[in-house]
């Protein structure tokens, strides 16, 4: 019969420093949440894409729908989240609604990333 071995009993020793206090509150990274979401969806990285190349600028929702290949409803609800991410900025010309990237909003995503 074979003997096991006797373990040391635990000490309070620490093994390593304690984590630092949390830099990012709790609504700060819900908001940073809503703009990874929004950027995590293959068809709403294309929007941004389309209206950021642009050269007007803004990019009516009307011609959105044909390079996706996706109805008109799908495309307002991910432009939709993409404003509420405050990735765009959505402007209403008459009967159609035109988008283009908010100001700064890319810079934004990068300075999220660099601070984490």
């Amino acid at each position: 019969m074979k003997l096991l071995p006797v373990l040391e009993p635990v000490t309070d020793e620490v093994c390593c420093p304690p984590a630092g206090a949390p830099t990012l509150g709790p609504e700060e990274a819900k908001q940073q949440a809503l703009v990874f979401k929004a950027l995590a969806d293959p068809n709403r990285l294309r929007l941004l894409s389309i209206i950021k190349a642009a050269s007007s600028g803004a990019t009516c929702v009307c011609d959105l729908t044909d390079p996706l290949d996706l109805s008109q409803p799908t495309v307002s609800h991910h432009l939709k989240v993409l404003v509420e991410a405050g990735l765009l900025h959505r402007e209403k010309r008459g009967t159609w609604a035109y988008f283009s990237l908010a100001p700064g909003a890319l810079d934004g995503v990068v300075g999220i990333l660099t601070n984490l």
